[in-house]
């Protein structure tokens, strides 16, 4: 049976400065596996100090959230990449560009994708660990170039096997080496829910929606199920885009809710509810009954703190499609799913996660 995790934090957490500043230069690889050690062992201590009961290194030795994946896989090419634009709330704000590599040759593994994270964690992680990897899914779309990828997998849906094979073999080591709690970050779903993106899908990869959205779940399933173990939690985390507190897609659960909750195979979705973009509580009443649902109802990408009545009210609403005790809480995303990390202060992080657990404590009883 899975552990209830009432308070849940999506993994990644704001890089130091030092820590930043250390990998833009050509710094001694020793030195920075040391100042990465250093910061990763205050973060753990910090989540056991707000009452976490799941441990994250906050993805400080990454990149990016992807960047397990594409550091541990030969055939990447990051001189060859497509930059994509980001939106925010703000129209103030210029749109954010980031740049995904793209897949040039057959797919290599060359090491596990956390292989030099997993190690430090199972010394010093102060409980159990989660470990978030990203979803098979989320690769195809940005890392498929016509006249070039398709010289080595002739479509988006031979890239994503491909993936799927990689991501099974690793995932199954990782279920049997200490982790608890395996959180599968898929942004991808937020496509299958904007009518531009669905558009975009039907033009750019040549797919029937609803057609790719099948194809997803499975590939995610066939990893899940390569994961499945007696005592392992197994998560998936779906959010619209989280880059400098930016997104790319908006839009309810509604349109994929039937099929996307009641067919993945997980214990536990862990979902954005942090703004009007997000849609109602309504779509949870697909979820089947005994797995959790982690309502992201407190925002990573801005300042601004929620108030906590508020947010015992919002988790009653939610209640009222879901039962409580299938319910939990966390951000709606990480706060650093780039290592630039969201427009938000480290004090803002913290003080964001001790609402959480404060807010667990009070509804629930524990976190």
């Amino acid at each position: 049976m899975e552990k209830l995790y009432r308070a849940d934090h999506i993994g990644s957490l704001l890089r130091p400065p030092d820590l930043l500043l250390a990998r833009q230069s050509p710094a001694n690889a020793e030195k920075l596996r040391a100042l990465e050690d250093q910061h990763i062992l205050r973060l753990l201590a910090k989540q056991k100090e707000l009452g976490f009961e799941i441990f994250t290194d906050g993805e400080l030795r990454r990149r990016n959230f992807m960047s397990d994946f594409t550091d541990a896989v030969e055939g990447f090419d990051f001189a060859d990449a497509v930059s994509r634009t980001w939106n925010t709330g703000d129209a103030g704000s210029a749109p954010v560009s980031s740049v995904t590599g793209i897949v040039t040759k057959q797919l290599r593994q060359v090491w596990p994708l956390t292989g030099h994270e997993l190690p430090f964690l199972r010394r010093h992680s102060p409980g159990n660990i989660k470990m978030t990897l990203p979803s098979a899914t989320q690769f195809p779309a940005i890392s498929f170039k016509r006249g070039v990828t398709d010289k080595i997998y002739q479509d988006h849906s031979a890239l994503l096997w491909a993936i799927v094979e990689i991501m099974k073999k690793d995932l199954s080591a990782l279920s049997t080496e200490g982790v608890k709690y395996i959180q599968i970050d898929a942004p991808r779903y937020s496509y299958y829910m904007d009518p531009k993106w669905r558009e975009w899908i039907r033009k750019e990869i040549g797919m029937d929606p609803d057609a790719a959205l099948e194809e997803a779940i499975r590939a995610d399933n066939a990893c899940f199920r390569a994961a499945k173990r007696h005592g392992v939690t197994l998560a998936i985390h779906l959010c619209r885009g989280n880059n400098r507190s930016h997104w790319y897609a908006e839009g309810g659960y509604d349109a994929i809710a039937e099929k996307l909750f009641g067919t993945l195979e997980v214990d536990r979705f862990l979902l954005e509810y942090d703004d009007d973009r997000s849609g109602t509580f309504e779509p949870l009443r697909f979820v089947p009954k005994g797995k959790t649902i982690v309502l992201g109802l407190v925002s990573s990408k801005v300042p601004q703190m929620e108030n906590p009545d508020q947010l015992a009210r919002r988790i009653e609403e939610a209640s009222g499609y879901a039962s409580l005790e299938n319910l939990a809480l966390s951000p709606q995303c990480g706060f650093a799913s780039t290592a630039e990390g969201n427009l938000i202060t480290e004090d803002r992080q913290w003080a964001k996660l001790k609402l959480i657990t404060d807010t667990a404590r009070r509804v629930w009883g524990s976190s």
